[in-house]
């Protein structure tokens, strides 16, 4: 699975999750990584991780057409 390397689209599903949660006020977002392997559980750790990075690095400009890499 190659989530950061695909298009924005491929992973706006876990950042409008990643939204709801942090909305929420369910947790602190540096623990949202069991929660996205709960919704999703062919997620490895790693994976959750790599998204949970990317949607800090892009929550507060608005993650709609910003890059779709870590780095």
């Amino acid at each position: 699975m190659q989530l950061m390397s695909e298009p924005l689209e491929a992973n706006e599903a876990y950042f409008r999750f990643l939204d709801e949660l942090r909305s929420s006020g369910q947790t602190n977002m540096f623990g949202a990584a069991p929660y996205l392997m709960e919704m999703w559980p062919e997620l490895t750790r790693e994976e959750a991780k790599s998204i949970l990075t990317l949607w800090m690095k892009t929550y507060e400009k608005g993650y709609r057409g910003l890059a779709t890499t870590v780095t």
